[in-house]
């Protein structure tokens, strides 16, 4: 752990992934500030979970209204007992529950001035334009950082003002660029840090400035900008939001706007008014949807962080965001009745789509394929709109446990959770958000090996499947099965502030696999073995000697066969791990561990630099050691210095645990160990071979040998300790700069930076995108691929591209090497060819790759040809 300023500690255990994020200086700050979120209808309690995973010191829920049957379409942490009582005190309870290290309180007097000083942001949902102004006012003059956040049915709306006065430390966070400097003439310092001037929140309705969300909307955050201005005119007029789909108020609703443009100045005026999109705000306003309120609440809770660190860039100012697309291709005008309260937990998403939309979302079957960070997000925003609370079911599969720094953004789980499965765990959870959901969970890894669970019966069962995974492989693995199944899929991925939506709809768009980013750049043998000069190539050789020592041996040992069946090399290897170098007590492993030190940081160096001497030149004349080159150099063991103590300390309790032998953690006796041991002195040497043919008379008392997988998040395991100390060494043989233990898990471990924020936002446009496929959406056009960083801030949406089509001729069945033009022999014939018994009873089709040439003769890639067996 590490103190913060306010001699608060920074749980490392709990926030790594977001720490990868926000590094530790924007932490310290977080937890130190105190923010007052204000209404806790769904939009009000997303923010507020998403705040308190980040970890500020403090969250006050404020809300002066009850709880009704509209809020239990997107407001997660109520239930039907709860409708009549207060929403901040009932929401207290469970946020509450998310985070140990901050303190929820809740609030439900009216916001005064003098109340609103406690606080250093203050974020205002469901609230009043006149409030809006009034509490805008007043945090701009004291230097309160303000957030004001809406959303009405499509539409989501979210305004900053940070002051006049607010200090941006790291505008993107992005990594600087890594380079090797052969000399630098003048120092060019970067600047720590930029002001950002924002304008009062009355200034700013006069003379907004906007942040795009999509630009093929380019004129839209105007139109939007007016739209809720109406929304809130028609409210004060009325007390009451504008009746679902009702055209006698949406013809009031865009006569008020028209007044409102009128009397507008300055950029704030709209110059042609959208009558069709005002006339849909007034149509679905009292709509209340959670895949809306996952996407602004993301974005709203980063914004949060964003003032309460100075990490990112803030929103400057206006942000406007409408999922139009989501209603019906044909434009069809809903009846009152269809959209009229039921009285039910999904009366403010029937506002917007009607009851036919919910019948068919009750139906469905749905695969999620991950119980993790999105899979948590994704099975939350299912049980808020009703998937699989009829008929249907949602099945998901994770086959990993929960672990501890999970709790930081996999919000479904609790510290008493930690080694629970995941997928169990998180089904549990959601039933407890809505009773009605049907949900199964399993424990299986997708792939080949499940085939017979995951068959063809269940494939063909399902409506769709949801991608939450954190691998490539997996991912594409999904993608074939549901090409083959004709499935439609959603993916979707976050990295750290960066997020990003696809949707795959069969025979419509390309598939996940169409496209793929080029495979990660490896490390050199040659740079890993002998000439590393960054950071990243000494901790890849701490991972490499970790799996060297710790978990192939053991392996080897355990997989040994008959003389003969494997290379020599392994058979001396074993001989060495089970006879020349067994350890029978702690001094052994210590031993080992000092002559382990003394070979890899002191005599191979030495050895190099006999091969290649400081002064070496190549065939044309130029040091040998120069450019990416370094020249390296030997270390002296020293009992006095840290770092040569904790590699011992770390590799011998290694060792210990692959023998079972006890371990130890004491210093003292370690120096003192350490003060009895001679190490040969160095002379250069080629290579040594072991005598095989000792290799059965093996020492029979050393029958333990453990495996070790390597783990970068359990900090008793000596794991890290190991590979921290393993890199920092080898980069001191090279004059690298070292990396703290920090960094070098990021490294190491490969781990995914990861924050809740953008986990929300994204699953919020995965859900749009369900709701789409529910409806039977089939225009390329209709459907989103997003992109957003919200460091930025950036958004980024497009169509998805087609899927390919093609015009084929002549064909032939290359895999029973049948050629026909045309085809002759009946597909029974061909079936008989392939047993049935063969396949399994799971299987249901042959798949038939095809072999085709187009009109000039040339081959092309055509699609497989499923023959289902009847």
């Amino acid at each position: 752990m590490a103190k913060n300023g306010n001699d608060a500690e920074i749980d490392e255990g709990l926030y790594s992934r977001q720490l990868y994020v926000l590094g530790h200086e924007a932490m310290k700050r977080m937890q130190i500030s105190n923010v007052l979120i204000s209404g806790m209808r769904g939009l009000g309690v997303e923010i507020a979970k998403n705040v308190i995973l980040g970890g500020v010191k403090s969250v006050t829920v404020h809300d002066q209204g009850v709880a009704e049957w509209r809020d239990l379409s997107s407001q997660f942490y109520l239930r039907e007992e709860d409708l009549g009582k207060n929403r901040a005190e009932v929401s207290q309870l469970r946020l509450a529950e998310l985070n140990n290290y901050v303190s929820v309180t809740a609030y439900t007097g009216a916001l005064t001035e003098d109340y609103l000083t406690k606080f250093q942001v203050v974020v205002l949902t469901n609230s009043s334009l006149d409030e809006q102004h009034q509490v805008g006012d007043f945090c701009h003059s004291k230097g309160i950082k303000l957030i004001v956040a809406d959303t009405h049915g499509l539409f989501g709306q979210l305004f900053c003002d940070f002051g006049e006065d607010m200090v941006v430390y790291d505008a993107t966070g992005e990594q600087p660029l890594s380079a090797m400097i052969s000399m630098i003439t003048k120092p060019h310092p970067h600047p720590p840090c930029v002001s950002h001037l924002q304008k009062s929140f009355s200034s700013s309705m006069a003379e907004p400035e906007f942040v795009m969300t999509d630009f093929a909307k380019f004129d839209r955050p105007g139109q939007l900008h007016l739209g809720f201005q109406a929304i809130h005119a028609f409210q004060k007029k009325h007390n009451r939001l504008s009746t679902p789909w009702s055209k006698a108020d949406g013809d009031e609703f865009l006569t008020l706007a028209k007044q409102l443009n009128s009397a507008q100045t300055g950029s704030a005026a709209v110059e042609q008014l959208d009558e069709s999109l005002i006339r849909k705000i007034s149509y679905v306003a009292a709509g209340d949807l959670a895949p809306i309120n996952a996407f602004i609440g993301g974005l709203a809770a980063q914004e949060v962080m964003k003032a309460c660190s100075g990490k990112f860039m803030p929103i400057k100012q206006w942000l406007y965001y409408d999922a139009l697309e989501c209603l019906a291709e044909e434009d069809v005008m809903l009846t009152e009745e269809e959209c009229a309260p039921k009285n039910c937990r999904y009366d403010g998403q029937i506002a917007v789509f009607g009851t036919k939309l919910q019948d068919l979302l009750g139906k469905q079957r749905y695969f999620l394929v991950g119980a993790g960070a999105i899979g948590c997000e994704l099975l939350k925003n299912f049980a808020m709109m009703g998937l699989a609370s009829g008929d249907g079911e949602v099945i998901v599969t994770d086959m990993d446990t929960i672990e501890k720094s999970n709790l930081n953004r996999q919000f479904l789980f609790r510290p008493s959770d930690v080694t629970k499965m995941k997928s169990d765990t998180a089904a549990a959870a959601v039933k407890q958000m809505n009773p009605h959901i049907r949900i199964t969970g399993h424990q299986n890894r997708v792939g080949p090996d499940t085939e017979r669970v995951y068959d063809d019966d269940f494939f063909e069962s399902l409506d769709g499947v949801a991608n939450a995974l954190d691998n490539v492989d997996a991912r594409m693995y999904m993608d074939r099965r549901c090409v083959y199944y004709r499935k439609p899929l959603l993916e979707s991925g976050t990295l750290g502030t960066k997020g990003n939506v696809q949707v795959v709809i069969p025979f419509l768009t390309e598939s996940y696999s169409s496209s793929q980013d080029p495979p990660e750049k490896s490390i050199p043998i040659c740079t890993l073995k002998n000439f590393p000069n960054a950071i990243e190539h000494t901790l890849q050789w701490a991972r490499d000697e970790f799996e060297g020592l710790f978990k192939q041996p053991p392996e080897n040992a355990r997989t040994l066969k008959l003389p003969g069946a494997q290379p020599a090399e392994v058979l001396e290897a074993v001989y060495k791990s089970l006879v020349t170098d067994c350890p029978h007590s702690w001094a052994d492993c210590v031993s080992w561990a000092r002559n382990h030190w003394q070979c890899q940081y002191s005599n191979n160096i030495r050895q190099l630099l006999h091969n290649f001497p400081a002064d070496q030149l190549t065939s044309t004349g130029a040091p040998f050691w120069s450019g990416p080159k370094r020249c390296p150099h030997a270390l002296d063991f020293s009992t006095s210095n840290e770092l040569h103590m904790d590699y011992i300390l770390a590799a011998a309790n290694l060792y210990a645990q692959s023998y079972g032998i006890p371990g130890s953690t004491d210093r003292v006796a370690l120096v003192k160990i350490l003060q009895e041991i001679k190490v040969p002195v160095f002379t250069p040497l080629f290579s040594v071979r072991f005598p095989i043919t000792k290799l059965y008379r093996t020492n029979s008392s050393c029958v333990y040998y453990s495996v070790f997988m390597f783990e970068q998040d359990d900090d008793t395991n000596f794991h890290m300790d190991f590979i921290v100390a393993a890199s920092n060494l080898r980069a001191e043989n090279y004059d690298i700069p070292p990396a703290d233990r920090h960094k070098s898990k990021l490294i190491a471990g490969k781990i995914i930076p990861a924050i809740a924020t953008t986990t929300a936002a994204v699953v919020g446009l995965v859900c749009l995108e369900l709701i789409k496929i529910v409806q039977g959406h089939n225009k390329l056009e209709s459907f989103k691929n997003g992109f957003m960083n919200l460091a930025l801030p950036f958004f980024a949406f497009s169509e998805p591209i087609a899927a390919p089509k093609h015009k084929v001729s002549v064909c032939f069945i290359s895999s029973l090497e049948i050629k026909s033009s045309p085809m002759t022999i009946p597909m029974t014939e061909i079936v008989t060819k392939v047993s049935k018994k063969k396949l399994g009873k799971h299987v249901k089709a042959l798949v038939f790759e095809l072999c085709c040439n187009d009109l000039s003769d040339e081959d092309v890639e055509v699609p497989y040809v499923r023959y289902t067996i009847r």
